[in-house]
């Protein structure tokens, strides 16, 4: 079974920009998520790609995850029809001593949010933190991409913006 483990942080200045490696415009849509479900069903378009990711509804470090490549233009019409709000950002590579952060830019109703993402292999797996590295959001349910399709980041009062608990 797919694993998942990836830990979450706000990023903190820009001097990660000087160590991006690429950049690709994302666009994703969820297409079926909790509460009814025990899964988020998404569509995302990243650069000249698409795919269909289904992820366990379990807050943390460690979740279920599969993801299937589909054609482009499905994905377009998914987003389209069928999907709610949807998340945009650019996301951007930037590899520290063999780790690779994917870190997120968010745009439209999430601006000024900018978010680290590490996959690891382990839950317990020793990872770099660079100075750009900020407060780990990783167990912040309200930092997932999911919650900020619903919920964007420009909505939240500066009490969300600094609670430390996962609401």
């Amino acid at each position: 079974m797919p694993i998942e483990i990836e830990r979450k942080f706000l990023v903190v200045g820009d001097a990660w920009r000087e160590k991006v490696s690429r950049s690709e415009r994302m666009m994703q849509g969820y297409l079926a998520g909790p509460p009814a479900a025990r899964c988020s069903v998404r569509v995302r378009i990243g650069g000249a790609a698409a795919f269909l990711n289904i992820k366990s509804a379990t807050p943390g470090v460690q979740r279920d995850e599969y993801e299937y490549a589909i054609p482009t233009e499905d994905a377009q019409r998914l987003l389209r029809t069928l999907a709610g709000d949807v998340v945009e950002k650019v996301r951007h590579y930037v590899e520290v001593d063999g780790h690779t952060f994917e870190i997120d830019e968010f745009a439209g109703d999430n601006a000024g949010l900018i978010v680290a993402e590490l996959e690891l292999d382990r839950v317990d797996e020793p990872f770099p933190r660079p100075g750009w590295l900020g407060r780990e959001v990783s167990e912040l349910v309200r930092y997932y991409n999911l919650h900020l399709a619903a919920h964007p980041y420009s909505r939240w009062s500066d009490e969300e913006r600094n609670a430390d608990d996962a609401h």
